[in-house]
This record gives C-alpha cells, structure tokens and sequence, in this order.
C-alpha cells in the first residue's frame, strides 16, 4: 500500500513539473511576442519619426529656394511671353535683326553674356543670327516640337530661340536664330551690367571653388611629401 502512495506521489509531482515546463514555455511566447510587439511599435515609431523629419528637409530645401530665388530684371509683357513662356516674336519685327553695332548681346533678364557681335551674321531669316555664343552663356535643349535644338540663357534658363546646323551660312555652319526681346545689346566701351545670379550659377561656383580648394590642398599635400623624402 505503501508503495503504491507513493508511487502517486511521484506521477503528481511528474505532473507538475511538466506543467511548470509548459506554462514557462508560454510565458517564454507570450513574452517573446511581447517584445516584438513592442519593438515592432518602435520601428514604425521610427519610420514616422524619419517620414516627419524628411518632410521637414524638403520643406526647408523649398523655402531655401525660395529665399535665394533671384530679382531679375523687370520684362515687358512681350519680353516675359518669350523669355518665360518660350514664345516667339514677329519676324523682321525685332530691333536687333539687322543691327551691326559693336558690343556684347546679354540676357534681358538676368543680364548674363550671349553673343559678341562678332559672331553675328546676316541670313535674312527675320531674326538676328549668331554663329557662335560666348563660352558657356547658352545651354542647347531638345525643343518640345521633337526635332528642333531649342536654346536658352545658361544662368536664368530664360528662352532665346533656335539653334540650327548644317546651314552653311557661315564657316562654323552654326545659326543662333535668336529672338531680338531676349537680348539686350551692350555696345563696345560701355560697362557691363552685374549679372543677376541664379541659385543654379551660384551653386556651380561654389562647387567650382571647393574643387580648386581641394585641388589646391592635394597639391600641397603631395609637394611637402616630395620634400619630406627628399629631406
């Protein structure tokens, strides 16, 4: 009988171990699922965080462009339809289409170096024609009509007109085809109006500086090591 007793004994207390063992298994998986509950919360937290300070960035990018956007020059309706607005005007209407004064074409609205009259041609087309333009005054776009060059003020980005090749005008078989209320000739002698930089020449400038900068350091950098072996 004694024996017996205890041999219950034993199945209870077998019996509680393996439920002890189970309920800390799930607590093991409740606590478990708890944790990555929670730190499933925090990666969202974070997201939300890291959502709100990248909207933060680009709304301040945007007030910085729009503090450093520029005043350019004040333009007539006409002038704003074809520098803003990529218009076109009139042929043989404009002031500078048979004009043969020395001097320096600038932009109208921002004041920035085109053409040299130099380069300036008769090609009886109704508008002025250059052959050339001032190194780096003009950019070349695919115009939107699909098969012209559009070209436009590298600083400002305002319209100028057409460019076309193959025309055997002159030797370098370039036509600056440009309208006469984007330009604004500055004659030989006369001072230059100071050009109205855009955020986009600004920033070019300053990359232009940093490179020179660390261009100027390296050279430096590597004429002392030259000494130093030398020494």
């Amino acid at each position: 009988m004694r024996n017996f007793q205890l041999l219950i004994l034993a199945t209870t207390l077998s019996c509680s171990v393996f439920t002890g063992c189970g309920s800390a298994d799930s607590t093991l998986i409740s606590e478990t699922s708890l944790t990555s509950s929670t730190s499933g919360q925090q990666d969202v937290n974070q997201d939300k965080s890291q959502t709100n300070e990248d909207k933060k960035k680009s709304a301040s990018k945007k007030d910085d462009r729009k503090m450093t956007q520029p005043k350019y020059n004040t333009l007539t309706r006409l002038e704003r339809d074809v520098l803003e607005k990529k218009g076109t005007e009139r042929a043989f209407a404009g002031a500078y289409t048979d004009t043969k004064i020395a001097g320096t074409y600038i932009c109208r609205r921002c004041n920035a170096a085109l053409y040299d009259s130099k380069s300036k041609f008769h090609s009886d087309c109704g508008w002025p024609s250059f052959d050339d333009e001032i190194k780096g005054g003009v950019d070349r776009l695919p115009d939107a009509d699909g098969y012209r060059i559009e070209i436009v003020c590298h600083n400002c980005e305002g319209h100028l007109g057409h460019v076309f090749l193959g025309e055997r005008f002159t030797e370098k078989n370039t036509r600056h085809c440009v309208n006469s209320v984007s330009m604004k000739l500055i004659q030989a002698g006369r001072t230059m109006p100071e050009v109205i930089k855009s955020p986009r020449t600004l920033a070019e400038e300053k990359r232009k500086a940093e490179a020179e900068a660390e261009a100027e350091a390296a050279a430096k950098a590597k004429s002392a090591l030259k000494d130093s072996d030398q020494n």
